[in-house]
């Protein structure tokens, strides 16, 4: 008998869900940052073994948007729930407003649910994290609780177990060999912004959008010319990405350059472009013709 399924991971922003993901599958499908709001689409990850397949969703992080782009993003996230098996809700500390606001989504949903306890390391004693485990008993009937560290993987072979326990008959819906449905251009956007939000602080990340204009196989250099478009809302946001004499947006190519090489095993090379788009995070046009929304 072969098992599959689909797995939402939800939780409020930076919390560890694409460190998760990245876990759970074993290689890098999800971009990483210590700052909120890393995750703005849906990241499929597969993880295929001869008797199971495992689709995880990786879900922008769920919270009350006030611009026109992070209620597109919650949207995104809230639907994914409707489409799945199972659900892994992400927290890292007792419950608050904010989880609350994530659990409503919860109600009538009849399918399991577990609570993944992330940075376990921070809360120092078993009975600080037993105090985050009963902030949440008795809310919903959630199928069981998963303490975890970044620092100690072993978790997730203990995650893998219970989730084949509660896995549907069903078959492969993806190639075995296939780890995630983004394409490689969606990755590249994706892994140029993820060095974006590293290397820069204010309001840029939030206010940034990285699309792929062109794709060119130049083949008399054996390598990929990727020329990228970088958008902000302000001036003021360009000259900070630019810096000074254009040794930051050289910085943040250079690592993207190199990310890019070993995530997708392609030499490439990447030109980056910087444009001001006011206010694009409140137009539909734009978001539209940005990767967001329908």
């Amino acid at each position: 008998m072969h098992k599959s399924g689909f797995i939402a991971i939800v939780g409020r922003p930076n919390v560890g869900k694409s460190t998760l993901l990245n876990a759970l599958i074993g290689q890098k499908v999800a971009i990483m940052s210590p700052k909120p709001q890393t995750t703005r689409h849906r990241i499929t990850g597969v993880l295929s073994e001869n008797d199971y397949q495992m689709i995880f969703v990786d879900t922008p992080g769920m919270h009350k948007g006030k611009d026109l782009l992070n209620k597109t993003i919650d949207k995104v996230a809230v639907s994914s729930l409707r489409d799945v098996d199972m659900v892994l809700f992400v927290v890292d500390r007792k419950k608050t407003a904010a989880e609350g606001f994530i659990m409503n989504y919860f109600k009538g949903l009849k399918k399991p649910i577990f609570i993944v306890i992330n940075k376990i390391d921070e809360l120092k004693s078993k009975s600080a994290i037993d105090e985050v485990i009963m902030s949440y008993m008795g809310d919903n009937d959630f199928e069981g609780y998963f303490p975890v560290s970044a620092k100690d993987l072993t978790y997730v072979d203990k995650i893998k177990e219970k989730l084949i326990e509660y896995l549907p008959e069903g078959p492969k819906y993806f190639p075995p060999e296939m780890k995630s449905d983004q394409s490689e251009t969606v990755m590249m956007s994706e892994l140029i912004r993820e060095k974006i939000l590293y290397f820069t602080e204010q309001e840029i990340p939030h206010a940034v959008a990285v699309v792929i204009e062109s794709i060119y196989q130049n083949t008399e250099l054996n390598q990929v010319d990727v020329s990228t478009l970088i958008i902000v809302e302000r001036p003021t946001q360009k000259q900070i990405l630019i810096g000074r004499g254009g040794e930051k947006i050289k910085h943040i190519g250079t690592e993207a350059r190199k990310e890019i090489n070993k995530v997708l095993d392609t030499k490439i090379h990447l030109t980056l472009w910087v444009k001001v788009k006011k206010d694009w995070r409140n137009r539909p046009s734009d978001l539209k013709a940005f990767g967001f929304g329908e």
